[in-house]
């Protein structure tokens, strides 16, 4: 993975830093190790863009959370309009104090449930550490576009979740079409994967 780092990132770092002491995003010890557990981590949707050619309009990512993976991905490609969806008000607050101080016009933090959007379809749906596959396909499928992609951030027990889920993303229309393997900048291994999943007609 070679990303270029915008200096827009040192800014956001420090954003967040900012609100992290104020309500608890990432936990302390976790903040050290911000870009390459969580900024890096979010940017590796780039390896599924460059493979498929994809250029999306817009993107949700359900239960942001800290703001991960929508925030760095709002930063590094400003031609996406990013969703950020959570159903709790102080983290969303406080992605939407980052977006004002860094002026992050792409991005737009929303307090809801996915499953509470109606007549919006988006072209890409991402979801990370927020629940199992067989979960988060009841929540992305309806508002994925037609040959949209549900892009979910995950780690060892990929594969067993497939599995788990196959009766349920055949029941909605989503085909699994390929897994991502990418590791974390960190001296220890840290092994992700990217689950891509299609929706189908």
């Amino acid at each position: 993975m070679n990303f270029i780092i915008k200096s827009e990132f040192s800014d956001y770092i420090n954003s967040f830093l900012e609100q992290n002491s104020v309500i608890n995003l990432i936990s302390k010890n976790e903040e050290k190790y911000i870009f390459e557990k969580h900024i890096f981590d979010s940017l590796a949707i780039g390896i599924f863009f460059k493979k498929y050619n994809i250029h999306p309009k817009n993107l949700l990512d359900i239960g942001t959370g800290g703001g991960f993976p929508a925030v760095p991905i709002a930063i590094e490609y400003p031609n996406i309009q990013v969703t950020a969806l959570d159903s709790i008000r102080k983290k969303i607050n406080a992605i939407n104090n980052i977006k004002q101080e860094l002026d992050i016009k792409n991005l737009t933090p929303l307090c809801s449930r996915a499953e509470n959007l109606q007549n919006t379809k988006f072209d890409i749906i991402t979801s990370r550490a927020v629940a199992r596959i067989n979960i988060l396909a009841k929540y992305a499928s309806p508002l994925l576009k037609q040959d949209g992609y549900f892009v979910a951030y995950k780690s060892k027990l990929a594969d067993e979740e497939i599995n788990e889920a196959l009766n349920i993303l055949n029941k909605l229309n989503l085909k699994h079409i390929d897994t991502l393997e990418y590791r974390l900048p960190l001296p220890e291994v840290f092994e992700r994967k990217l689950l891509i999943f299609k929706k189908l007609t």
